[in-house]
């Protein structure tokens, strides 16, 4: 049993793109309604078929839809809600994608006061953006985290989970602050880290006339992967999540501090010590599948 029949998905980037073909590709009879502010991106994804209807307003999307997936950047997630909001049925369900949650649900409670809502946030991606950039495996073997209020309906999150789950999702469920915080070590922070180092780069390529990027490393290279995701997205995930962002940079400063004295007076041990505990992370990534064992992380020399 399908656990949605109509579903909706607004903003139709990387996201909301490849849900539209996850749903296609695993759910081919749940007839699919797409918009976005964008005329381009709506008459973009009309070719490209990837939805049943694409509406010219956010309203007529809503109309007749049980699921509601807002696809937008965390900032515009409020917006996005108050548009739909005298159009959207009573018994629908809103969700998002948002990689922070707990400004989102306060922003969604805020345009939606008595719509069933259910939060969620696929951990999935690439550094590509817009509606060519998505594909219907994109959320295969990856998180979906789901962070409801305390009381939302039961059978309201099940059918969320489920919707997940048939897309080829793990789903775990947590509150909207412990995923904010999670998700700040593991994501948030690297990001703003491959972003200064990437910047920092750019700014002595004049002084070493290109060799920083000439001479680039394989780690170097992943920094530069994870600086070309989406500028609008990332900016609105650190202004609406930046309690927890600055928590754990501070935190990050006080280590980095750390190694700095460690290097400064030779302490190898405390070194080597970090650096066997690190690599012991990765092989637990690798080994629950969230990453590619191949040398050289899978990278081709062709």
């Amino acid at each position: 049993m399908l656990p949605f029949s109509r579903v909706t998905v607004i903003g139709l980037g990387l996201i909301g793109s490849s849900i539209l073909r996850a749903v296609r590709h695993h759910m081919p009879t749940v007839h699919l309604t797409a918009y976005d502010a964008d005329p381009a991106v709506r008459a973009r994804v009309t070719e490209l078929g990837i939805a049943d209807d694409v509406t010219d307003t956010v309203g007529a999307s809503v109309i007749d839809s049980d699921l509601v997936m807002l696809c937008v950047p965390v900032g515009a997630i409020g917006a996005a809600a108050e548009a739909i909001a005298a159009d959207l049925p009573a018994d629908a369900i809103v969700s998002d994608v948002g990689g922070a949650k707990l400004s989102v649900l306060e922003a969604m409670r805020k345009a939606l006061p008595d719509a069933v809502i259910v939060p969620g946030h696929p951990v999935a991606g690439t550094e590509h953006s817009g509606p060519d950039a998505g594909f219907a495996t994109l959320f295969h073997g990856r998180w979906c985290i789901l962070t409801p209020e305390e009381g939302a309906p039961e059978a309201a999150v099940e059918r969320v989970r489920t919707f997940w789950e048939r897309l080829g999702s793990n789903v775990e469920i947590m509150t909207a602050r412990h995923h904010d915080l999670v998700l700040a070590v593991t994501s948030h922070v690297p990001h703003l880290i491959a972003y200064s180092i990437v910047g920092t780069a750019s700014d002595l390529e004049d002084v070493t006339q290109g060799e920083v990027i000439k001479y680039s490393a394989g780690g170097f290279r992943d920094f530069t992967r994870i600086a070309a995701s989406d500028p609008t997205m990332w900016r609105d995930v650190f202004l609406n999540n930046k309690e927890a962002v600055l928590e754990i940079l501070q935190r990050l400063t006080e280590d980095v501090t750390a190694l700095q004295r460690a290097i400064r007076w030779g302490d190898g041990d405390t070194l080597f010590n970090l650096f066997t505990k690190t690599r012991a992370i990765r092989r637990s990534i690798i080994e629950q599948g969230q990453d590619d064992a191949r040398p050289d992380f899978g990278r081709t020399h062709e």
